[in-house]
């Protein structure tokens, strides 16, 4: 009786002991295992601070200038893909019955300067960008091929005078003339009359120009540009718009558009329009000069002295600033304390206006 009562409490502890252990067991199974926060899997913890610092640096990386691999040589505007031909200079019309004119836009340079009577006529140079149709072209002055030789520039016209012929042909500077391929290189427009019509692409003086055996590839030299945002207007006079007259007849308009930081063309109160794109004519620089101008003969052809200096002006920023110009090598530079004073990235507009009225006669809107 007591070994069967040693052998029932036996059983019992056995039992008790099963039952404890199921129960653990059970308890075990159904629990998550603990995950273990080795460095390999454990992310790092971001504070407040690191969070804001990187917004910083997004924000500092978005603010920053793209980096380009070359700087346009007339423009001073960065560029991967920089264009190999010389500098092309086309003589453009600004005849009224000639506007709007068509390539205008893409010209890195323009000179505007009177010929006969009151009427301009456009030198536009083209090098960062190649137009499809520029016109309409006109004819020549010696005076602006003197200009255009200052770049080294192909030159284009559609006609010449007996100066400007008599340089050409001694082979003064590579030309194409519309005179010799009107009709094949030179097209007319059906919309206007003659001699406001005729137009070239540049594909086309491109082949003219080389199938007279002229060199059109060759290193441009640069012109001198803002680095930096730094500029050289210490003394300057606020510029939003300006008026310049020629002989109180025909007045040319810069109005400055601050959101774009260029000066928007205009003539006679009317915009100027490249009708290439249907968009008014903008220029980060506009730079007036003075200079001696002279009637030579009856057609009321003129005699300008771009050699010898004087005074000008030059916008750029909203801002104007009183400068003297020279010429170096056929360019006309802004110079202020015998230093030459750098061009703001862009594309620059130059009036060049008669020494009679000069400066402070000929530009309205400055103090």
């Amino acid at each position: 009786m007591k070994k069967l009562a040693l052998i029932s409490c036996f059983l019992l502890v056995f039992y008790l002991s099963a039952c404890g252990g199921e129960d653990t067991s059970t308890q075990t199974e159904s629990e998550e295992p603990a995950e273990e926060n080795t460095p390999e899997e454990s992310e790092p913890e971001t504070s407040e601070l690191d969070n804001a610092e990187n917004e910083e640096s997004l924000e500092d990386d978005e603010s920053k200038e793209p980096e380009y691999a070359y700087t346009e040589p007339l423009t001073g505007e960065g560029t991967n893909t920089i264009s190999p031909y010389r500098p092309m200079a086309v003589m453009v019309n600004n005849h009224p019955l000639a506007r709007p004119q068509t390539g205008l836009s893409d010209a890195d340079i323009v000179y505007e300067v009177l010929t006969e009577g009151n009427t301009t006529r456009f030198l536009a140079i083209f090098q960062s960008e190649q137009p499809d149709e520029i016109g309409p072209v006109r004819s020549s002055r010696d005076y602006f091929i003197d200009l255009a030789q200052g770049y080294d520039s192909l030159y284009v016209t559609h006609g010449w005078s007996p100066e400007a012929k008599q340089m050409l042909q001694a082979g003064y500077a590579p030309y194409l003339n519309g005179l010799f391929h009107d009709g094949t290189l030179f097209q007319r427009s059906a919309k206007r009359q003659a001699p406001h019509n005729s137009y070239i692409s540049f594909d086309d003086a491109m082949e003219g120009l080389t199938s007279k055996g002229y060199e059109v590839e060759r290193e441009v030299s640069e012109n001198i540009f803002e680095k930096d945002g730094f500029s050289a207007f210490t003394s300057s006079q606020q510029a939003d718009e300006i008026d310049i007259w020629y002989r109180d007849k025909y007045v040319v308009q810069f109005t400055y558009n601050e959101n774009e930081n260029a000066y928007e063309r205009s003539s006679d109160n009317e915009e100027t329009i490249d009708e290439n794109t249907g968009e008014q004519l903008a220029v980060n620089n506009v730079f007036v000069v003075e200079a001696s101008h002279r009637v030579v003969d009856d057609k009321g052809r003129r005699e300008i002295n771009l050699s010898s200096g004087g005074e000008g002006l030059l916008l750029q920023n909203g801002e104007a600033l009183k400068v003297q110009w020279e010429n170096e090598g056929g360019r006309l530079l802004p110079m202020k304390d015998g230093k030459e004073v750098p061009f703001h990235p862009g594309k620059t507009w130059i009036n060049v206006v008669p020494s009679s009225s000069g400066i402070d006669g000929s530009v309205q809107g400055i103090d």
